[in-house]
């Protein structure tokens, strides 16, 4: 199956965590949903109090969040920037022109970015779709050669929806093949945080090579729009200028310092998120939907996911939809309220 490569690059890309138009929608008040619609850890790190004063001063640049962000992710350099998506805006203007690799069905801004800014995107599929009988120019497998024309790489990892996780000798081969080239491979690890074994950030600074870091996501910080990108010291020195002064605000600043100060926190958030990521794993299998998963979200192929949806809406359950391919994203519940009433409005929609 062969998906037409416009569908990917509208102006109007939909996100999850919309509840508004839940509410729009279906004449359900705000207050009776619940919203699994993203990948944002609802167990989020407590919110520290924030000394008044940040308010009244310009944020500090220089305050060393960027040297505490390189030693916690074990990379040589870090840039903080207002989310990775603001860091994902300015990636074209970095990288010389070429064809671009981007999955079919992942984080749609990337093909937007690239697409806006000249780039041929050609997009792959991975095993997580060829098993649905989908299809695409090039299908991304570990330690296979790319394209001969591919020039960048980009790659979610593990990816959003669809749970594809690669390792570092992939990815480490992938960044080979390209530098070669003279392309580079981008890395998102927006949600690796809860399995930090398979990220690539300790390879960051070898060139050619750029990962992107989230806050928002692992922390439940998403509100804060923190990121960081990691690479080597020129390509860092580039984006620094293209980024301007102020990315974050200080009291932003002052939340991601302690986010990433706390190990003890991180400990105790893989634990309980890789707990209830399993739960919902069984919850979604015990309905009729097998679902691919990461600690922060599963995601489910259903040939009827638009009429799944719809009926999980009509009980007051929003979650992501996709129609490229037709699938599900499902979030995790907060409490045993929501995942009572999640369990109920499965039981009534799953077709």
């Amino acid at each position: 199956m062969r998906i037409d490569p416009a569908f990917r690059t509208a102006a109007c890309i939909s996100h999850g965590g919309n509840l508004g138009e839940a509410v729009r929608r279906y004449r359900i008040q705000r207050g009776q949903w619940i919203d699994l619609s993203t990948g944002i850890n609802p167990y989020g790190f407590p919110i520290p109090t924030i000394d008044p004063a940040m308010w009244l001063r310009l944020p500090d640049d220089d305050d060393g969040l960027e040297a505490l962000a390189a030693r916690h992710y074990r990379a040589n350099h870090a840039l903080a920037v207002a989310g990775t998506q603001a860091a994902i805006r300015l990636l074209p203007a970095l990288l010389p022109k070429g064809p671009v690799g981007i999955g079919l069905l992942t984080y749609g801004e990337y093909a937007r970015a690239f697409t806006q800014a000249g780039f041929p995107v050609e997009y792959f599929v991975t095993q997580s779709l060829t098993a649905y009988g989908y299809r695409a120019p090039f299908t991304l497998s570990a330690h296979a050669p790319l394209p001969g024309h591919l020039k960048h790489l980009i790659v979610v990892n593990p990816n959003n929806p669809t749970a594809d996780l690669f390792d570092t000798d992939a990815l480490l081969d992938w960044r080979r093949q390209l530098l070669v080239r003279g392309g580079t491979l981008i890395v998102d690890e927006a949600f690796i945080d809860a399995t930090p074994q398979y990220s690539i950030a300790p390879a960051s600074a070898a060139g050619h090579l750029i990962v992107l870091r989230s806050v928002g996501k692992f922390f439940g910080l998403a509100g804060a729009r923190v990121g960081f990108v990691l690479s080597d010291r020129a390509c860092i020195d580039a984006m620094r200028r293209l980024r301007g002064p102020w990315p974050l605000s200080g009291p932003a600043r002052a939340l991601a310092r302690a986010a990433l100060l706390d190990s003890a926190w991180q400990r105790c958030a893989r634990d309980q998120l890789e707990a209830a990521s399993a739960r919902l794993s069984a919850l979604l299998s015990a309905n009729g939907l097998a679902a691919h998963r990461t600690p922060l979200f599963a995601w489910a192929f259903n040939a009827r996911a638009a009429e799944v949806h719809d009926r999980l809406a009509r009980n007051a359950v929003w979650v992501r939809c996709f129609e490229i391919v037709p699938s599900l994203r499902f979030g995790l519940p907060a409490d045993e309220t929501a995942w009572t009433k999640l369990a109920s409005a499965l039981s009534k929609s799953v077709i």
